[in-house]
C-alpha cells in the first residue's frame, strides 16, 4: 500500500500559506516546506516566512533549519523531507508538502536518485570561480547556448543549479532538461494528489508588488543589513535569493533603494512565470484557478476535499 501524500504549490504570492493551514486542519496533516529560502534562519521577511502565530498549532518542518552559510540543495531537501514524512506517518497524520520549489517537489514525489549522477569537482570549481570573478550571468549565457530549455527553467542568479546543469552537460554530453523530462515519467512511490494554485496574471502581479512593498515596510533593508553584519555575503547561495541580492546591491552603493525595489518586483514576476511553466510540465496535477472560486478559501477547500475523496486520499 502506497502512503498518502498531499502537495499544495503554485507561484509565489498566490496564497499557499493561509490555505495550507486550513487544509492541514481538514486532513489532520502536518506541513513540510518545499521552499528553498524559508529553510534558512534569520531570513524571515525576504522569504515571506510563515510566522509562529500563523501556524495555528500545525507542525511545520524544514523552516529555520540551516544557517545562511550552510549548504542546502535538492539532495538535502529529499533527505530531511523523507525523515519528517516518516515521523508524520508514525503519528497517524498525512504529510502536506507546501512551497513553490517545483524541482524539490519533483525530486521527492518521484524519489529521484541523485547519487548515481557523476560529478567533476575541478570543473565545478572552475565554474564557481567564473561566477565569483565575472558574475553569474556569464554562466547563465553559457547554459542558454547549450540547453535553452534548462535556461528557461532556472533563474540566472541560481548559480548552484546553473553550474549543476553545465556540469551535467560537460560530463554526459546530454541536456539536463531532457534528463529531467525522463525523470518526470517515473512512477511515484506515494499515493498522492498534486494541487497547483493559480490566479489571473494581473492580479498575481499586483499581489507580488504589494508583497514587496510590505517587505520593505516590515524591515527588509534592516534584515539584510543584519545578515551582512553577521558575515553573510553575496556569493552565498542563500544571499542570492530574491530580495536579498538586490538589497545587498543597495547597501553596497551599487543602486538606489528605488532601483532595488523595482528589480525585486520585476524578477519576482519573472520567477512566478517560470514556476507556472514548471508546474504545467508536471503530470497528474489538479489545477485550482482562484477566480473560479471567487478567491474564497472555503469554496476551494470544499473542492479539494471532493478531489481527495475521489482519489481516496480521504475517506468520504
Amino acid at each position: 500500500m502506497k502512503k498518502p501524500l498531499i502537495i499544495l504549490t503554485g507561484p509565489t504570492a498566490v496564497g499557499k500559506t493561509e490555505l495550507s493551514i486550513a487544509l492541514a486542519n481538514l486532513v489532520h496533516g502536518s506541513i513540510i516546506s518545499a521552499d528553498s529560502m524559508q529553510v534558512y534562519r534569520h531570513m524571515d521577511i525576504g522569504s515571506a516566512k510563515i510566522k509562529k502565530e500563523e501556524m495555528c498549532g500545525i507542525p511545520h518542518y524544514l523552516i529555520d533549519v540551516f544557517e545562511p552559510d550552510e549548504e542546502f540543495h535538492v539532495v538535502r531537501f529529499q533527505e530531511y523531507a523523507k525523515k519528517y514524512m516518516e515521523k508524520i506517518y508514525k503519528e497517524g497524520k498525512i504529510p502536506i508538502i507546501v512551497g513553490g520549489t517545483g524541482f524539490y517537489i519533483q525530486a521527492l514525489l518521484y524519489d529521484i536518485d541523485f547519487t548515481k549522477q557523476s560529478e567533476d569537482k575541478s570543473y565545478r570549481n572552475q565554474l564557481e570561480r567564473i561566477a565569483m570573478e565575472q558574475g553569474p550571468h556569464i554562466l547563465y549565457e553559457k547554459l542558454a547556448q547549450v540547453d535553452p530549455k534548462a535556461a528557461e527553467e532556472i533563474h540566472k542568479n541560481n548559480v548552484k543549479r546553473v553550474i549543476r546543469a553545465l556540469e551535467f552537460y560537460h560530463l554526459s554530453g546530454n541536456k539536463i532538461s531532457e534528463h529531467n523530462e525522463i525523470e518526470r515519467q517515473r512512477e511515484s512511490p506515494y499515493h498522492f494528489i498534486y494541487f497547483v494554485l493559480k490566479d489571473e496574471r494581473e492580479h498575481l502581479y499586483e499581489r507580488i508588488n504589494q508583497r514587496v512593498d510590505q517587505m520593505i515596510t516590515e524591515g527588509l533593508v534592516e534584515e539584510v543589513r543584519n545578515l551582512k553584519k553577521m558575515g553573510y555575503q553575496k556569493h552565498m547561495v542563500s544571499m542570492q535569493g530574491l530580495g536579498y541580492k538586490e538589497i545587498l546591491d543597495y547597501l553596497d552603493g551599487i543602486c538606489t533603494l528605488e532601483e532595488a525595489i523595482y528589480k525585486i518586483k520585476r524578477d519576482t514576476r519573472h520567477f512566478a512565470k517560470r514556476q507556472l511553466t514548471w508546474f504545467r510540465r508536471e503530470r497528474e496535477v489538479t489545477w485550482i484557478n482562484k477566480p473560479d472560486f471567487n478567491y474564497d478559501n472555503n469554496k476551494i477547500l470544499t473542492y479539494m476535499k471532493k478531489e481527495m475523496e475521489k482519489k481516496q486520499i480521504l475517506k468520504g
